[in-house]
């Protein structure tokens, strides 16, 4: 099948259009016009929707990144193998998104390493996919950054940064006790994104167990029960999924991230 040569002053002015990226594909999309006849319409929506997929992909990209989402924890990437049990219906429905366009929250619940944060991600990243704002912190490090932000007068803006997503993913919250400050933030967090935004919740304890984790029991009632009374519980029971990542002599680990080519020259000349 012999390739189209595209004309220097097509390609110059594709790059002055910023559509550049559709020289990766024109000579074989022009290719296939002319083997199938395709109407000179047809054409042009068939490259112009190639760029639209590659810009799509690129921002959705993007906003995994800002997320701070782990770039493996993705659906395609969970081993259906896995000895967990769950509410396959629920966890379709989470999936579906529905909950974040109702404003509406999930817990995640289960023991030490049978897949929560998994879940967790690669829910953001299916919101991410679908254009909504994501952000994922530990629930630890999400307080730590609060509380200094009060040092440097930054706390206005932190707190902004985690009411303004649409969705917003909260790990292994209730590990720890909080003292009174942060009980009071995690509790004006709860308050403001009540019905007005999306949080996931993972912990090894479910929400009845969150109220001695907090200094306030009025505050912590008043958050628990505005985050439950809107939330879905999904709760995983099984064996530990984190086995299944384990490297192993002569076996790449499951979900490991493929090596980019100038990784793997470094590797052999290493």
């Amino acid at each position: 099948m012999t390739t189209d040569i595209i004309q220097p002053e097509l390609q110059t002015t594709l790059r002055r259009l910023r559509l550049g990226r559709l020289l990766d594909t024109l000579a074989e999309r022009l290719t296939l016009a002319r083997q199938q006849k395709l109407p000179h319409q047809d054409f042009l929506l068939l490259v112009l929707s190639d760029e639209v997929s590659r810009r799509d992909s690129a921002a959705a990209s993007q906003r995994a990144t800002r997320a701070l989402l782990d770039l493996d924890q993705r659906l395609e990437r969970w081993d259906p193998s896995a000895r967990v049990t769950y509410d396959q219906a629920l966890f379709n429905e989470l999936v579906s998104l529905r909950f974040v366009e109702a404003h509406a929250h999930v817990t995640i619940v289960g023991p030490v390493g049978v897949g929560k944060t998994f879940i967790a991600h690669a829910l953001g990243h299916v919101a991410c996919d679908r254009g909504y704002s994501v952000l994922a912190l530990r629930a630890d490090r999400m307080l730590k950054t609060l509380r200094h932000a009060r040092l440097d007068n930054t706390f206005d803006a932190e707190l902004r940064k985690l009411l303004v997503v649409d969705l917003l993913i909260i790990d292994d919250f209730g590990l720890d006790a909080m003292d009174a400050q942060e009980s009071r933030d995690v509790h004006e967090l709860f308050t403001e994104r009540h019905r007005s935004g999306s949080i996931i919740v993972t912990s090894n304890r479910g929400p009845d167990e969150w109220l001695p984790t907090f200094a306030d029991p009025v505050r912590a009632q008043a958050a628990i029960d505005r985050f439950t009374s809107n939330a879905y519980d999904l709760v995983i029971e099984g064996e530990s999924y984190r086995s299944r990542l384990k490297p192993r002599v002569g076996h790449a680990p499951t979900n490991a991230p493929t090596p980019r080519p100038g990784q793997r020259r470094r590797a052999r000349r290493q």
